[in-house]
């Protein structure tokens, strides 16, 4: 069965780009392929529980288990050495990756306090867009009493378009809120 956003993919954004962007096929249509979900837990060096607290949340928004992420370099600064675990990233396809998307531009994005829009300058000039949220708990399925400390996370959306320009309209297209 296919998500609410994958539908309207299909059935709404489709038409709508090919028509728009003047493509010769519909296969040209730029896609979501993935959705990456990273958060730093720089407590981590000292204490090995906040990373598994931030990793529990994380797989409750995500809805899948994260990957825990490891230092490449050692950094005597952040009394850090190569290989200690120092966060958690998951990568979301198919259709965990729609519903995601539709609970962060409807659910979990109104909810941020004073929210005007996302940038629209947080492309990277090959069709990816991030964005980064700086508390977890303005996802519902986190409850705001068992939180210990508020973190932050990138959001990573993966996209087959070639511009910027081309992953604007798709994600304009499919209700990302973008700033007037």
């Amino acid at each position: 069965m296919k998500s609410r956003l994958e539908n309207k993919y299909t059935t709404e954004v489709v038409p709508a780009l090919f028509k728009e962007q003047q493509y010769k096929s519909v296969m040209q249509v730029p896609k979501i392929t993935k959705i990456v979900i990273n958060m730093g837990v720089g407590d981590a060096t000292t204490d090995t529980k906040k990373l598994d607290m931030a990793v529990a949340e994380m797989e409750l928004i995500a809805g899948q288990k994260p990957l825990i992420t490891k230092a490449k370099k050692s950094l005597a600064v952040f009394k850090l050495r190569e290989g200690m675990p120092i966060g958690a990233k998951v990568t979301l396809r198919g259709k965990r990756m729609y519903d995601f998307l539709d609970r962060l531009t409807n659910v979990a994005l109104p909810r941020v306090r004073d929210f005007r829009g996302v940038s629209t300058t947080s492309f990277d000039g090959f069709g990816n867009y991030t964005l980064g949220i700086k508390e977890q708990i303005i996802f519902p399925e986190i409850d705001y009493d068992k939180v210990q400390k508020l973190r932050g996370m990138d959001i990573t959306i993966v996209t087959t378009a070639k511009t910027n320009d081309e992953a604007f309209a798709l994600l304009n297209k499919m209700g990302m809120p973008f700033q007037k």
